[in-house]
């Protein structure tokens, strides 16, 4: 395990996020956006030209630059790092490219318990925090620059690692990963102890190098059950996150479609992720005393201020119940939405 380095900078000890995240209440409610650093920024855009994605989360410069974007923009109260689910795949050795219009694209699918071998036996580097140097160099530039705000390390879930090998790209229903799931427990068990080991360290090596906290995301978790989850994937997802809880940084987890995982989910995590679906004060009930994330309705983003606004204080008074509020929206922030907007946004929750 590295030696991790915090950042010393006093302002963190009190910043209005991690204090949400301990579960408190900080006089300014904490927001933040998922995907707020992106395709939604005229300056992203225009950083991007010319350059593929994944080789952009790869130039530490590059993926610094674009993570400090948003919150010189907006004022969130923290930055995430700017990377997607399949970097560590990427860095680790897997054939995976992000195709325009379509997403990740792996060469060769892992479909059958050989593959799960070769997978293990060729990219040994993924338990080790050291086959990420560049994303590490990417974390210690934005905490740098960003002082006294969090900076929010990311990783996938192991899962959702797990589904995009299986499935060989995005997947409406991971209908083969949940096959390889029950056909080959053996095989999946294999699967989901590589991935899991890969997604610690990867977010291992960002808190290292300064990640004030983590969250883990689990894209595609939202079509299991509770007892596939809960036998299947649960302990994976738990072990991802070991490392990060035992160096004293907050935990996020985070799924779409996981209402009715929120119960298990909470116990591998310090806070739970909510997505829109879910009402904040029911969430609440369903994981007490777990600090809570969430969960705007991106679509509202392009409603009316009006009727935005009336969502954004029904959401902000749901999450009364909840010990430790988080504001952010129910999944990313879209390609189309209006910066201007998000910006308008967090002056009324911080207002709020």
């Amino acid at each position: 395990m590295p030696t991790v380095e915090l950042n010393p900078h006093p302002a963190l000890a009190s910043a209005p996020l991690l204090r949400a995240y301990r579960g408190e209440r900080p006089d300014r409610l904490p927001v933040w956006f998922m995907r707020q650093a992106g395709r939604s920024l005229p300056e992203y855009r225009e950083l991007r030209v010319g350059t593929r994605m994944l080789d952009a989360c790869l130039d530490p410069a590059l993926a610094a630059e674009i993570t400090l974007q948003p919150v010189r923009r907006h004022g969130v109260d923290a930055a995430i790092l700017f990377s997607d689910i399949v970097v560590p795949l990427k860095m680790v050795g897997v054939d995976v490219e992000i195709v325009p219009g379509k997403g990740p694209v792996l060469a060769h699918p892992v479909r059958t318990a050989a593959d799960v071998r070769d997978l293990v036996a060729h990219a040994p580097d993924g338990a080790t925090p050291e086959a990420f140097d560049a994303v590490a160099q990417a974390v210690r530039i934005v905490v740098a620059e960003l002082g006294g705000t969090p900076l929010i390390g990311f990783a996938g879930a192991p899962f959702t690692l797990a589904a995009y090998l299986v499935e060989g790209g995005p997947s409406k229903d991971q209908l083969a990963a949940r096959t390889l799931m029950h056909a080959d427990p053996e095989a999946w068990q294999q699967l989901m102890s590589w991935t899991a080991q890969l997604s610690s360290a990867f977010l291992l090596a960002q808190v290292a190098a300064g990640a004030s906290a983590v969250q883990l995301f689990d894209s595609w978790a939202g079509s299991l059950s509770l007892a596939d989850y809960e036998r299947a994937v649960l302990p994976a997802s738990t072990a991802a996150l070991t490392g990060a809880r035992a160096q004293g940084v907050p935990t996020v987890h985070f799924g779409t479609g996981t209402g009715h995982l929120l119960p298990a989910m909470s116990t591998a995590a310090d806070v739970v992720g909510v997505d829109h679906r879910t009402p904040l004060d029911e969430a609440a009930a369903l994981v007490p005393g777990v600090p809570l994330q969430g969960n705007i309705d991106p679509a509202l983003l392009g409603a009316p201020w009006e009727v935005l606004e009336g969502h954004v204080r029904a959401v902000v008074e749901a999450g009364r119940a909840a010990p430790g509020h988080v504001v952010n929206l129910g999944h990313g922030v879209p390609p189309g939405a209006d910066p201007a907007v998000l910006t308008r946004l967090v002056e009324l929750i911080h207002a709020l």
